[in-house]
């Protein structure tokens, strides 16, 4: 499984931006997906996952109600959309694949809960 995002740059506060996570050498049905950020100087978090059997999603309390994630089977990619962007939400974004599919997220995330990861897109907020 090979994973690219795509999708990031600088946003403003309270802004809206999309990232883009396009799978190949797989389906993306089979697959549940999650996407883990890492901003300078802090531990890896994950912060979104998406199961594969009913779509179910987790989300953490950083950015419940801001972010989601959506699937687009046609185009076998997920989307991360991050709406009333902060500062704090400054970090490199990966799009990753679950160990054994079974979504983790919180900080902390240690890299052997997720199997395949993207190469990571950097997102900037700032005015």
């Amino acid at each position: 499984l090979q994973i690219v995002e795509s999708g990031g740059g600088l946003g403003q506060p309270g802004g809206s931006l999309r990232l883009s996570c396009a799978l190949s050498g797989g389906t993306l049905d089979r697959y549940a997906i999650g996407w883990v950020r890492q901003a300078p100087g802090k531990e890896r978090e994950g912060i979104l996952c998406a199961n594969s059997n009913d779509g179910s999603t987790k989300s953490t309390d950083s950015v419940k109600g801001r972010f989601t994630i959506s699937r687009n089977r046609a185009k076998n990619t997920v989307y991360l959309q991050m709406n009333s962007l902060k500062p704090e939400d400054t970090a490199v974004y990966y799009c990753a694949e679950p160990d054994e599919d079974e979504c983790v997220i919180g900080p902390g995330i240690p890299l052997v809960k997720y199997d395949y990861w993207g190469q990571g897109t950097q997102v900037t907020v700032s005015l």
